[in-house]
């Protein structure tokens, strides 16, 4: 059994075909499928699919792409539809100085207020990363006492961050990517962070994995993920998929 931890199964690329794609998931063993909120919008359409496909949990959250959109107003909203059934993390969010769809400092605004009310509401959660490792890490670092549980949402740090996360209790989560041929840094932390930290993902419809680098991603290509991590630490993917699923029931409390 596997379970992928994040994807974003209420994106329009999932309309035309959603029934098939979570079809394949399960004929892949993939049991369970958490769908990821990024803004007010996706947050209410993954609790609703949640309601309609046994397999899906989800989470809420805002991005940082969307900070600035983003009122406080907004935020109190999705608090509320946290306390739905099968709401089990609080994310996808945190800082992406790469792009910069956000202000910066709107970003840091937005992700200090949610790791707020994420703890306050004792939900893990989800982290979005991206040319912010430092500040990232300081900012999860100044709520630590609060913040219980979390993940480090498609890693592209280098072991020793990777390892300064786990030392907080937060766990890594690996992404199609590491299968890329110049993909070095994530597979060494692939290969060498404790098992016990580690989870997987797809991020679909984004990061397809080598074998379908090209294609919409989808979570029934968690495996080639799998694969390649029992591969690099020289385990049966059969061993990756136990304790990944065993770390990300904990993670997220699901039974």
């Amino acid at each position: 059994m596997i379970i992928d931890t994040h994807a974003h199964l209420d994106m329009e690329d999932f309309e035309s075909d959603r029934d098939d794609v979570i079809k394949r998931a399960r004929e892949n063993n993939v049991r369970y499928i958490i769908t990821i909120g990024i803004d007010r919008e996706s947050s209410i359409k993954g609790i609703k699919l949640t309601e309609k496909y046994p397999s899906l949990y989800c989470t809420v959250g805002i991005h940082p792409h969307n900070a600035d959109s983003i009122t406080l107003a907004d935020i109190d909203e999705i608090a509320r539809l946290a306390s739905s059934e099968k709401v089990v993390g609080w994310g996808e969010i945190g800082l992406d100085f790469f792009k910069r769809y956000s202000a910066p400092e709107r970003q840091m605004e937005v992700f200090e207020a949610q790791l707020k009310i994420a703890g306050d509401l004792k939900l893990p959660v989800i982290i979005h990363s991206r040319n912010a490792h430092r500040e990232t890490y300081e900012t999860i670092k100044k709520y630590s006492g609060l913040i219980k549980k979390g993940v480090i949402h498609c890693f592209s740090g280098d072991i020793s961050l990777a390892m300064e996360y786990i030392n907080m209790g937060f766990y890594i989560s690996i992404p199609g990517t590491v299968t890329f041929k110049n993909a070095q840094k994530t597979q060494e932390v692939a290969k060498k962070i404790p098992i016990e930290y580690l989870i997987i993902e797809t991020d679909a419809p984004f990061l397809s994995p080598a074998p379908k680098r090209g294609k919409r991603n989808e979570p029934s290509f968690i495996v080639y993920t799998a694969r390649k991590i029992a591969e690099l630490r020289g385990v049966e993917p059969e061993l990756i998929e136990e304790k990944t699923t065993e770390n990300a029931k904990e993670l997220f409390s699901i039974p």
